[in-house]
């Protein structure tokens, strides 16, 4: 049974399977829910500077007490940060909150106009060494192969929304032959998956609840995955998915959930159609 926590990016970098999401989270309920999550084990850490919520993670990570390099942290340049000098501008920044002189991974959030010009300076962070890889948020591959068609460095990820409901098949193809891992963002569809009776019946079978099933599917699929819960035993709980395997056949009930199903904007609403922060379809929840 494999139960490999780590998966090597396309860059030789490790990152850990199992990370812990920051979304929604201010500074405090940010410093005092990842405080919690690194007692639990968890070291994969995700936010962003549209989270507003990077000095809290920066403090639960400082005082924790264990060596920087035993985390991988994550952060993101948002859509009013992009252009070159503007990125190189808010990666500064994001130092700064998160009391670091190196990001182990930085993404853009979302794809717009400008981003090229992000990526070129990322490109720059990345051969200076203090950012180990660069990704992507909420590509499609049209979007990620105009960027690579464009650019000397490949995404390491794409963070996507990706759940049973959104499973991203076409897009998961396309990664996997350029070698960007696929890293999915509300991986339980914000709990949703609780409701749904083949994941309960499959939790009853494996002495699992549907959020471990959910997870271990995502992890048979060779997909990273970032969680968030506030409650320190549901944090524990989320890492309990090596002890059990789902069988192929399972798999493939699993795989017939596909709806298409969004939580969130679809990518080119914030490419063609011009969204901004502050624009929020009530159908769309989370950006």
């Amino acid at each position: 049974m494999g139960q490999e926590l780590f998966c090597t990016l396309n860059n030789g970098i490790k990152i850990p399977v199992l990370g812990y999401g920051t979304f929604t989270m201010d500074n405090a309920s940010a410093e005092d829910a990842v405080s919690s999550a690194i007692r639990v084990g968890y070291r994969h850490i995700d936010t962003a500077s549209y989270y507003k919520n990077e000095k809290g993670v920066g403090n639960a990570v400082k005082s924790s007490g264990i060596p920087r390099e035993e985390f991988f942290l994550t952060t993101k340049v948002w859509m009013d940060d992009l252009g070159y000098d503007k990125t190189m501008t808010s990666f500064e920044e994001s130092l700064r909150d998160l009391q670091t002189d190196y990001l182990d991974l930085y993404l853009i959030h979302w794809p717009r106009p400008l981003a090229l010009e992000s990526w070129k300076a990322m490109e720059t962070l990345y051969r200076d060494g203090v950012i180990k890889a660069i990704g992507v948020c909420n590509y499609t591959p049209a979007y990620l192969e105009d960027l690579i068609q464009n650019s000397d460095v490949i995404p390491a990820v794409n963070q996507v929304e990706l759940h049973p409901g959104l499973q991203q098949n076409e897009l998961l193809r396309y990664c996997r032959s350029r070698d960007i891992h696929v890293e999915a963002w509300s991986p339980i569809m914000k709990g949703q998956v609780l409701e749904m009776p083949l994941l309960q019946e499959l939790g009853h079978k494996y002495g699992k609840n549907p959020v471990q099933i959910t997870l271990r599917w995502h992890y048979q699929r060779g997909i990273i995955v970032i969680p968030k819960s506030v409650t320190p035993s549901r944090m524990e709980d989320n890492t309990k998915i090596y002890d059990f395997e789902l069988t192929e056949g399972e798999m493939e009930q699993i795989s017939g959930l596909e709806c298409n199903k969004r939580l969130g904007f679809p990518p080119e609403h914030i490419y063609e159609k011009g969204f901004k922060p502050g624009d929020k379809p009530p159908q769309f929840a989370e950006l």
